[in-house]
């Protein structure tokens, strides 16, 4: 009974590594023409299948372990190695049932029970001398047990089972490379900032902290040549459009010394900063126009790595270059001063170049020094590693069918084609015509609508710029229905901008100019040219020149207006005025610069004295970097001239 159940279990062993597969043959080799005998109901695999429980179980016992398991496992295997052949694929190599298999002779199973080998522990009996031993089979000199060496392997490696998916790891997580700066298409240069950009740095550096004056005067213009100087120094020869734009920086600077309005300067140092960066960053689209006027800015932070990393390759400066710049200082300091204690002049003439300096004087020094530092660097920077904008690259379609801005666009072309003609009728009318309709005066009619016209203009050049860019243009119906609607709401939007102007003018005419007068005229002249490049843009329906066309339009319509001297041309008009209708506000020509004292000094000695009496003893300049030309003109011009105290009238109380 024992030999029956030993029988009967290395099948079940053999299954589950196997999966069910029929055998071709009783169990002979291949090609030896036997043929399968047909099992007596399956008495002799229960018998197989109990004998080979046994012995796994005794094998157990005797401390075999999983080992031992996998190596009664192997030899039954060994045994019927040559008729079951490979897996098929597909086929599970795992399969746990308690069927027995019908189709493998009982003979060939009493065979295969048979050739099983026994551990080392548990004696078997004697194996049939129709089954092949193991011990038959060649064995290599190193392993004298090959078959529980076989057993290892495969216990070590089972095939895999086509059941099971294949095997999945957790997904690495999504991490940034490192190195890879904060805006992916401006990246950094690979090396460190050469001998060059250190040398532009430290002299715009200088320049700044000791030619930046605290009030507007010649020392900020040469300073902005010295760094200008230094950037063209490690950029080299600039093109023509970077040449222009640097033109207009160093322009809007020599207004620091050209004129001497206080509210002129602030304006103008800013246009000058703007101009410079969008010289060194470049920039056409609307996106490339705001990085153009940031760029500068953002290179000078981005360079601090940039410039540490040129410093550290040309190795530690060390002490000696400091100790050489103290011992020239006590050497300046004890020799100067005994020359100057030998000598009055020579003292004086020492005085003279020392300025007396106190904290808040070297704080700013040290912030002038460093934002001009700064500024150059990042010019450097820039020129170094440019930022790769594509702005070329054709924007996405845009989704406003014509069903959807059709309407919006057509309502608003009615409602200024009634305002132009009505527009039309006042101009036409003249004063008669407003007191009669209005019911008041034509000065006051030009003051109340100036201001809502100009926000009407405003407004309305971002309602063509929205609509354009996210309209769709595809057919040549689309585009047609685009250029007659969004050209006559800039032709009608041209003609509301000339009435405005119309407006400006009457009321100068009622109240005289003032410089708040001048220049929202000037802006409106502006916008003026603005929608006339709009409405050249709409014919082809391509609008990428005319976002750089407008910034570089604007600055030179405001360096225009600054070079004319507004303050110089609103006191000559009302010296004019005053000399054909007696009509004058002193008090507001006394809070101008002295850019307007040229032109005040031509009124009567009352009118005068009244304009003039807060400059007569004015002092603005400290120092030689304050000097400024405008002031010069106006000391000359005082000179010739009586202003004496009297008694003028205070602020004009009524509205102008």
């Amino acid at each position: 009974m024992t030999d029956d159940k030993a029988a009967g279990r290395p099948k079940y062993r053999n299954f589950r590594k196997t999966g069910y597969r029929p055998v071709s043959g009783s169990g002979k080799p291949a090609g030896s023409g036997g043929s399968p005998e047909p099992a007596e109901g399956g008495g002799v695999d229960e018998r197989a299948g109990q004998g080979a429980g046994e012995a796994a179980g005794a094998a157990d016992e005797a401390g075999a372990g999983p080992v031992g398991k996998a190596t009664v496992g192997a030899a039954g295997e060994a045994g019927a190695g040559s008729r079951r052949g490979t897996p098929e694929s597909g086929t599970p190599a795992t399969q746990p049932t308690q069927e027995v298999r019908q189709d493998q002779p009982a003979k060939a199973k009493a065979a295969a029970v048979a050739d099983e080998p026994k551990p080392a522990e548990t004696p078997q009996p004697a194996q049939p001398a129709k089954a092949k031993p193991v011990a038959e089979q060649p064995k290599p000199a190193e392993t004298p047990q090959p078959a529980q060496q076989a057993a290892v392997v495969t216990a070590t490696l089972p095939p895999p089972s086509p059941w099971q998916g294949p095997p999945r790891y957790p997904a690495a997580a999504a991490m940034t490379a490192p190195g890879v700066p904060f805006m992916p298409w401006w990246r950094p240069p690979t090396t460190g900032a050469p001998g060059k950009a250190l040398v532009a740095g430290l002299v715009a550096g200088l320049g700044g902290a000791f030619l930046a004056a605290p009030n507007n005067g010649i020392g900020w213009f040469l300073a902005g040549l010295v760094g200008v100087g230094g950037v063209l120094f490690y950029a080299g020869r600039p093109t023509v459009e970077r040449a222009l734009w640097l033109a207009g920086a160093l322009a809007f600077l020599a207004m620091g010394f050209l004129r001497a309005a206080e509210w002129v300067f602030p304006l103008a140092l800013m246009a000058s900063m703007l101009c410079g960066s969008i010289a060194m960053a470049g920039g056409k689209t609307v996106r490339g126009l705001v990085f153009g006027a940031l760029g500068v800015g953002l290179g000078g932070l981005r360079s601090i790595p940039w410039v540490a990393k040129g410093a550290r390759r040309r190795g530690p400066i060390g002490i000696r270059p400091f100790i050489s710049v103290g011992v020239a200082l006590v050497l300046l300091v004890v020799f100067g001063s005994l020359l100057a204690g030998a000598d009055k002049g020579f003292a004086d003439f020492l005085e003279g170049l020392v300025p007396d300096l106190e904290l808040g004087t070297y704080v700013q020094k040290t912030f002038f020094g460093v934002v001009a530092a700064f500024g150059a660097l990042g010019a450097c920077y820039l020129v170094a590693a440019p930022p790769e904008i594509d702005e070329d690259a054709e924007g996405k379609p845009g989704s406003l069918r014509l069903k959807d801005y059709g309407l919006p666009v057509g309502v608003l072309v009615l409602l200024f084609t009634g305002f132009v003609g009505t527009q039309l009728a006042v101009l036409f009318g003249g004063e008669a015509y407003v007191m009669r309709t209005a019911g008041v005066t034509f000065a006051e009619y030009a003051r109340s609508g100036f201001w809502q016209l100009l926000w009407v203009a405003v407004l309305t050049l971002g309602v063509i710029a929205g609509v354009a860019r996210f309209a769709v243009k595809k057919t040549k119906q689309e585009q047609l229905w685009l250029r007659v609607l969004l050209g006559s709401l800039a032709v009608l939007t041209l003609v509301i901008v000339a009435s405005a102007l119309s407006r400006m003018w009457f009321y100068q005419q009622a109240y005289g100019w003032t410089v708040l007068r001048l220049l929202v005229a000037s802006c409106e002249v502006w916008l003026a040219v603005v929608y006339l490049m709009v409405i050249a843009s709409g014919i082809s329906l391509r609008a990428k020149w005319l976002p750089k066309a407008i910034v570089a339009t604007g600055a030179a319509f405001f360096l225009a207006v600054v070079a004319m001297n507004p303050e110089r041309v609103v006191a000559d008009y009302n010296v004019s005025r005053f000399e054909a209708t007696k009509k004058i506000d002193t008090y507001y020509l006394s809070q101008l610069s002295e850019d307007a004292v040229p032109a005040l000094v031509r009124l009567p000695a009352y009118e005068r004295s009244c304009a003039l009496r807060w400059m007569k003893n004015r002092t603005v300049e400290q120092d030689w970097r304050e000097w400024n030309l405008a002031r010069h003109n106006a000391k000359k011009s005082l000179e010739s001239v009586a202003v004496t105290e009297v008694t003028c009238e205070g602020p004009y109380s009524g509205e102008r």
